[in-house]
């Protein structure tokens, strides 16, 4: 909204008569970058700076509205104005100060926009340095100022925690919010040079692959520095974590309002680095105050404002507070990243309420005070606790039990080395049941055998056993892990510590096949590496697939809702031949942009057909004109970055084939990849495209396929409108052949089968080296640490293997080695040629009836639909004798 200066006024004087209101201040709001002045999509062509996404986290909420409390407005007002100033009260520093402990010989590092040098409310600016390519050392924001406030600030009104704390100014934005990794990199450099204590970054960014940042994060970390960051404003969207904030040597900082709510700004977890093979860490470590925080202004007096760019730089205030409390000749014997997590997350007050994706340890305490006091340097891990009876805490595992024939449950805990920079864990991990019903568990572990920068991790996969299938009840033990860290300066002997993990785990009946349900993880590609859109290009601010497209991300609540149900939902993080088909109902595959290995097909086709198993298909869809138009250039990387695959609902991309004897539903729709102008004169003409098919379900052998045509309807980031009702049919369908009559009415069912022409189908970019983002493309078929144990490190199940990999025609096979975003011209490169010398290493077009590889890619996240009914003639022949066809363009 624009003001002239006489309204503006005038609006002023008129909130400054309310009684209620202390001060009026006029401040400049912070908004996303990514995007442009304009806020709209990409324009082709058009430059844009810095490192993607990386941005201040102020929250950019208009409201104060939290759940749980009044819904008096003036009342939240009155709350928020008589508390905000008194964070540090909140936090008990007072009593510390009271001590004589106030930071004094700690030198804070600010990563911002800068700091003046004649700032009133700080009386211990020790340096200000300039990384960026603007004269200035001055802060023309605001966010540097507010956030060394936060820190260091000693105005009455705007307290700091740490007001002695030593100041060094890194400015490392522009004006324009512009920054760039080597400024950061050089910065960096300086701290270590320069022996900082503490290091706060208040801003954050997806991009955890953005290697040369991720690796001198982990220089400071190594060099004794304590990181503290913000988790990201993109609440209250799960896998939305910010880097370098979800790095296990950075202590990451959530946000929560003064009821202790989670802010719903704040970003919650899982980590999704792990993804699909693994299972994510608990992020964030802590959470601190963030809504409506006092800080210095530009200039001279405070200001409030929310955001996890201000919950970090509490943290970092406590830290500084906690670090000055050690004698200064003990510091370095005592303090480091580890030991300093240590005492956070074991001195935190935990939260009713929030998960542990959301809170991590639960709200900063000063109580972590008295840990440090008594510190003897040891490692632990974090959580301490793995809890299936501690709801909602320990969601998602409370929420669905562990039984017997399951995919392993993975939980992924941080081991935190406070003995030293680096450890190692020469034996493997230890279960000690505590009760007999202990001995039906079996475990496996995988872990850090080498822990640096004072972090590693310890992930625990669980199975019960077969003669547990029956059992009903709890199962209670430790697991124990010894980490070994060289001798101190001083000392002899190597040091040595047991961490102990509690488990405490439901376990019931194994389910019927019916209510059991497999995720498919394996094919779903994301961001980063590749530029990887995300399904609606309706939201604008939040382009991206970064969401980690996973049952306990972003469609958290399609899985909530399928347990509410009585489904139980397990992931599948490898290819599709390491499940055994006969265990489940329904194989759902929602969203998925890779290929699939040979194999994969032929053990799909068998499972449907022969096996009885069920496949839900929600599919997203793939127009290469959006994806030319979102081409944009990249000052970072000096590249320009067009998506690699993209996925939307659009004309020309519904369903093209389908067999005669299915249900076919069709409904109207707008192309989606046409500009808004487009699509408004369209709607404004009554033009609306014709009905077009898109949702199809069909009896084929033993077994039932259902496929829809958007999967954004499950997705619960930047979600429209839900449609979980009809997945819950679809899976009574595919699970247990429970026919909804509406679906199954006569009128839709089809008496001819669907064909429309080959020119509706799309095929891969042959511009974009497709195989660097693959994980199937030039690569090994093997089953993962995430498959069942009996088939870890093989190719699966009842296999007959024809060969190792496969790969695309015109597609040279990379490794990353060649550049995360890689655009390749490969329009010159030879359709490989099948002989006899070469025929067993890969599977393209060599064997007979097999589709055509263009023609096969053009619908990549159906090909299992397709392939279970083109390859089998047996069923609904047509009176031409040919196998009906099932498949999506």
């Amino acid at each position: 909204m624009s003001l002239t200066a006489t309204l503006k006024e005038a609006l002023i004087e008129e909130i400054e008569r309310l009684g209620f209101v202390k001060d009026v201040n006029v401040d400049l709001s912070y908004n996303r970058g990514l995007l442009g002045a304009g806020g709209g999509a990409f324009e082709n062509g058009r430059k844009r700076p810095g490192k993607i996404f990386t941005s201040m986290s102020f929250s950019e909420e208009k409201h104060c509205h939290v759940s749980g409390l009044s819904n008096s407005s003036i009342n939240w007002s009155r709350h928020l104005l008589s508390q905000r100033s008194q964070v540090t009260s909140l936090f008990g520093a007072d009593a510390l100060w009271r001590k004589g402990y106030t930071g004094a010989k700690v030198k804070m590092a600010i990563f911002d926009t800068g700091i003046r040098v004649d700032h009133p409310h700080f009386r211990n600016i020790k340096e200000r340095t300039n990384w960026t390519n603007e004269d200035t050392l001055n802060d023309n924001l605001g966010h540097g100022t507010f956030v060394a406030g936060v820190i260091a600030g000693e105005d009455a009104e705007c307290l700091g925690f740490a007001p002695d704390t030593e100041i060094y100014a890194f400015r490392v934005f522009t004006d324009a919010q512009v920054s760039y990794t080597s400024w950061f990199l050089d910065a960096f450099n300086y701290a270590i040079a320069t022996n900082m204590d503490v290091l706060n970054l208040s801003i954050g960014g997806p991009d955890y692959l953005d290697l040369p940042f991720v690796e001198k994060v982990w220089e400071i970390t190594a060099n004794n520095i304590i990181m503290v960051s913000a988790i990201g404003n993109d609440g209250p969207l799960y896998g939305t974590l910010n880097n370098p904030a979800d790095q296990s040597d950075v202590i990451g900082v959530g946000g929560i309002d003064y009821s202790d709510h989670i802010a719903s700004f704040s970003s919650r977890g899982m980590s999704t680095w792990e993804i699909p093979h693994g299972y994510g860490r608990v992020k964030p470590d802590v959470v601190a105050y963030g809504r409506e925080i006092m800080g210095s202004k530009i200039s001279t007096g405070c200001k409030s404002l929310s955001g996890t760019s201000v919950a970090s730089p509490v943290v970092a205030g406590v830290v500084c507070l906690l670090v000055s409390i050690i004698p200064e000749n003990k510091r370095k014997e005592i303090l480091n990243p580890a030991s300093m997590k240590q005492a956070l997350v074991e001195g935190a007050a935990k939260l009713t309420g929030p998960n542990m994706y959301e809170q991590g340890a639960g709200r900063v305490d000063l109580e972590s005070y008295e840990i440090l006091k008594s510190y003897q340097p040891r490692a632990s891990i974090f959580p301490s606790v793995l809890d299936y009876t501690d709801c909602p805490y320990s969601w998602p595992f409370c929420l669905q039990p562990l039984y017997a024939g399951a995919m392993p449950v993975i939980f992924n805990a941080t081991v935190l080395n406070g003995m030293g920079v680096i450890g190692y864990v020469h034996s493997p991990p230890i279960w000690h049941p505590s009760n007999e019903e202990g001995n039906l568990l079996s475990i496996r572990f995988t872990y850090s055998e080498v822990i640096w920068p004072w972090t590693g991790y310890l992930a625990l996969h669980m199975q019960i056993k077969e003669e547990g299938a029956h059992f009903s009840g709890v199962i209670e033990g430790n697991v124990t892990v010894r980490v070994h860290s060289p001798p101190a300066q001083g000392e002899r002997a190597v040091r040595t510590s047991t961490c102990v993990l509690k488990l405490k785990l439901n376990v019931v009946p194994t389910p019927p096949r019916s209510k059991r349900v497999l995720w498919d993880q394996f094919h779903s590609i994301k961001y980063p590496p590749g530029y990887i859109p995300r399904d609606s290009l309706d939201v604008r601010n939040d382009i991206l697939d970064w969401h980690g497209d996973h049952l306990h991300t972003n469609f958290h609540i399609m899985f909530n809702m399928l347990r509410d149900a009585g489904y139980y939902i397990e992931t599948l993080g490898s290819p599709l031949t390491c499940f055994d088909a006969s265990q489940y109902g329904t194989l759902l595959m929602v969203d998925l942009e890779d290929e699939y290995f040979q194999e994969e097909i032929e053990k799909l086709r068998d499972d449907v057909i022969n096996t009885g198993l069920g496949l839900a298909v929600f599919a997203e869809w793939y127009n290469v004109d959006t994806m030319v138009k979102m081409r944009f250039f990249d000052d970072n990387t000096r590249s320009w970055w067009t998506p690699v695959t993209e996925s939307r609902y659009a004309s020309g991309t519904d369903i093209v084939r389908f067999p005669r004897g299915g249900y076919v539903h069709s409904f109207p729709f707008l192309d989606s990849s046409e500009s808004g102008a487009t699509q408004n004169l369209l709607l404004n003409s009554g033009m609306n495209k014709a009905d077009s098919p898109i949702l199809g379900l069909l009896e084929v052998g033993e077994g039932r396929i259902a496929v829809y045509g958007d999967s954004n309807c499950l997705d619960s980031s930047h979600m429209v409108t839900n449609c979980y009702r009809l997945l819950r049919k679809i899976l009574d369908f595919t699970g247990s052949n429970i026919k909804d009559p509406v679906l199954f009415s006569k009128s839709v069912k089809q008496d001819m089968p669907l064909y429309e022409d080959d020119n509706h189908l799309s095929s891969r970019r042959t511009d974009v080296n497709f195989s660097v983002y693959s994980a199937v493309l030039g690569k090994d078929l093997i089953c993962r640490t995430d498959s069942r144990f009996e088939v870890w490190g093989t190719k699966g199940y009842n296999l007959h293997i024809r060969g190792r990999n496969r790969k695309l025609p015109g597609y040279h096979v990379i490794g990353l080695g060649r550049g995360l975003n890689s655009t390749i011209d490969t329009s010159n490169s030879r359709r490989p040629k099948f002989t006899e010398k070469n025929k067993g290493d890969y599977f393209g077009n060599r064997y007979l009836g097999e589709l055509d590889v263009p023609e096969l890619v053009a619908s990549q996240w159906l090909v299992p639909a397709v392939i279970a009914i083109t390859a089998y003639g047996g069923f609904d022949k047509n009176e031409g004798g040919e196998g009906d066809q099932c498949q999506v363009g």
